[in-house]
């Protein structure tokens, strides 16, 4: 049979040539798929080395540490080993956090790891050596990044490399340098020697990011962790445009932000779809005040929906922070490990199931060198790690009923829902958030005859009371040592001092590293010529901070260290199962109750179709049988009991 047009009876050699091709880009396209997958749609896990190294983690004892996450931990999915900060730097007498000139630096203002602590870096002044090791033993490999560029590379003004070319990065007929980008009013608050932001709304200050994440690339990493750049170290620009270039590598990167301080959902909900985890607390040490004021951020977080929400190349997580446990050091030291865990065994188990039924990345700190079984075990519980990766419907449970077991009352007696104590300070305290929150707007200037204006709030206090919050505004104050002369769009900005106290200004973010349980109030310093303490009022009644473009509200000065009581968080399974978890944050033991009526209320028939659920407890192992009516459990101090239920 002839066809039409004198076609040709078999498909002419270069027709399959083009299939093949296609077919091998859709491949390619579906393998990249499959690696986003993995890498995004379940909360990630992993190692790293800040809790037992603090930044001294050698090239020997971190690739030691991955052996054992390969043989002990990747099988319980944790597969991400992961440098902490300051790798770059030498590791010598003068050097510390805060410490200027003892970084390595490229040609090009980049960094490159400290040769002394890191031999095999010397080949490639990168970590492509060592990242084909731990890609071998089957791991990912990830390192932590301070934002922006450093302030040896500005002050040094390195050319910016242009990875089209390999040359200086040339727009506009001249060639631009690390001055040109690196915003000087923006440094880093707890690290002002260390980096700076970059502006990332000229072309130069996105090509020297496009060079940085394009290196990393080529070294092998698989996931990256950028400190100073989220909570009140807010630069949204810079994280947006970050994920962007991520987006246009070859090989997907997990970005993880920090270091989370002072974060609300508001605050949150511009940047959550550009990241894949984000730090909600400061950094989360071995004490119980840590571990306890995590649950009143996650469960924001969780009424949010925020937990699995869209994200870089697939989704994000609010991140809780590490897992301390094992073998530690201290915060801020330089050295380490050196001493066990101070949190008690069951004060371990609460955290990890905090942190499962949160559904927040985990992350373990101490040093796996020194892993022992009961700690083994509590990372690996395989029902707690199912509940992290694959539950639905997350959230506190609020019909929750409690008890101390000293109480003389009857035993069958429900106290109310649980009730939160915490620790009041005297007066107002002033905190962040997105300008877009109504809690940021009415902000007003009352002006005094004769002496400085005010910045006032009308606040309602909690006995009904209207009362203002006011703080003096005044003219710039220029330390002697400062040569940065008044600009005339600086006209509109001032400072905010505290009537009683001389020479002391509101910063807009926190000098140090902060841990959890700190109190996040903003701080008074000594007045300076810097952004953090520069402040705008707009027409809309807010109060907006020139360091993060973040805007000011004013609330009751409650701090959550002092939280106890009892909590409850429910979670259910793919196969009708209901996740139930008892929390006692007192320090005495205490009787917890739920009702499965309460239970229907919120979850509904579909998983609470009768009255009675047959019960096993999650940590022991054991079946409880049938109970009825109600869900009880006497739970230890700083304790929690997990249900597995069916009903």
């Amino acid at each position: 049979m002839e066809l039409g047009l004198g076609a040709p009876t078999s498909p002419p050699p270069w027709r399959g040539h083009l299939l093949f091709r296609a077919l091998v880009i859709f491949l390619c396209l579906w393998v990249t798929s499959e690696a986003n997958e993995q890498h995004v749609e379940l909360p990630p896990r992993g190692w790293n080395s800040y809790d037992s190294f603090s930044w001294t983690v050698d090239e020997n004892a971190y690739l030691q540490n991955a052996k054992i996450l390969a043989e002990k931990l990747l099988p319980h999915g944790y597969q991400y080993a992961v440098i902490d900060y300051l790798w770059y730097r030498r590791y010598v007498d003068g050097a510390y956090t805060d410490s200027y000139g003892f970084d390595n630096i490229d040609e090009w203002g980049r960094p490159f790891p400290d040769l002394q602590r890191f031999p095999s870096s010397k080949y490639d002044k990168g970590f492509s050596q060592i990242a084909n090791k731990v890609h071998e033993m089957g791991l990912k490999f990830g390192i932590h990044l301070m934002k922006g560029i450093s302030t040896q590379a500005v002050n040094a003004n390195t050319p910016i490399l242009d990875i089209e070319t390999g040359k200086p990065y040339v727009e506009n007929g001249r060639q631009w340098a690390a001055r040109d980008i690196g915003l000087t009013h923006k440094t880093c608050a707890w690290m002002p020697h260390g980096f700076m932001s970059v502006n990332t709304n000229i072309g130069a200050g996105r090509a020297f990011l496009r060079s940085l994440y394009r290196q990393y690339a080529d070294w092998g990493v698989d996931f990256v962790k950028v400190d100073c750049i989220f909570g009140t170290d807010y630069s949204p620009e810079e994280v947006i445009t970050i994920s962007q270039l991520l987006q246009e590598l070859d090989r997907p990167i997990v970005l993880s932000i920090s270091p989370g301080t002072e974060v609300t959902v508001p605050l949150a909900e511009n940047i959550s779809e550009h990241v894949n985890m984000y730090r909600i607390t400061g950094d989360d040490w071995d004490n119980w005040k840590d571990v306890s004021s995590h649950f009143t951020v996650s469960s924001a977080f969780a009424a949010a929906n925020k937990i699995g929400a869209t994200g870089l190349r697939g989704k994000s997580w609010p991140d809780l922070d590490m897992l301390p446990f094992g073998w530690l050091t201290d915060p801020g030291v330089n050295q380490g490990p050196h001493r066990p865990c101070n949190l008690t065994f069951d004060e371990q188990k609460a955290q990890m199931t905090l942190w499962s039924m949160a559904k927040s990345p985990l992350i373990y700190g101490g040093d796996l060198r020194h892993l022992d079984n009961s700690t083994f075990s509590i990372m690996t519980n395989p029902t707690l790690l199912k509940i992290n990766y694959y539950s639905k419907n997350n959230m506190e449970f609020h019909y929750v009923y409690g008890e101390t077991t000293s109480n003389t009352r009857h035993s069958g007696h429900l106290s109310p829902r649980y009730t939160v104590n915490p620790t009041k300070h005297d007066g107002m305290v002033v905190g962040l958030t997105s300008c877009t929150n109504d809690q940021a707007n009415g902000w007003f200037v009352f002006p005094q005859d004769g002496k400085s204006d005010h910045i006032c709030r009308i606040y309602e206090t909690e006995n009904g009371k209207n009362v203002s919050f006011c703080l003096g505004k005044t003219k710039p104050l220029l330390a002697s040592d400062d040569d940065i002369n008044e600009k005339e769009e600086d006209q509109t900005k001032f400072h905010l001092a505290v009537a009683d106290i001389n020479d002391s200004c509101l910063d807009a973010s926190a000098s140090r590293r902060r841990t959890a349980s700190e109190v996040k109030l903003l701080m008074f310093s000594r007045c300076k010529w810097h952004a953090r303490q520069m402040w705008e009022l707009n027409d809309k009644g807010n109060l907006v901070s020139s360091y993060s473009r973040l805007c000011a509200t004013v609330e009751s000065s409650k701090e959550a260290v002092g939280i106890t009581g009892a909590r409850a968080w429910i979670a259910t399974g793919s196969k009708g199962e209901i996740y139930l978890a008892f929390f006692n944050l007192d320090s005495v033991s205490r009787k917890i109750t739920v009702r499965i009526s309460d239970l229907e209320k919120v979850l509904g028939t579909a998983f609470v179709r009768k009255h009675s659920c047959s019960c096993s407890d999650v940590w022991s192992g054991r079946n409880l049988g049938l109970v009825e009516e109600e869900i009880s459990a006497v739970v230890n101090p700083h304790g929690c009991v997990v249900f597995e239920l069916m009903c």
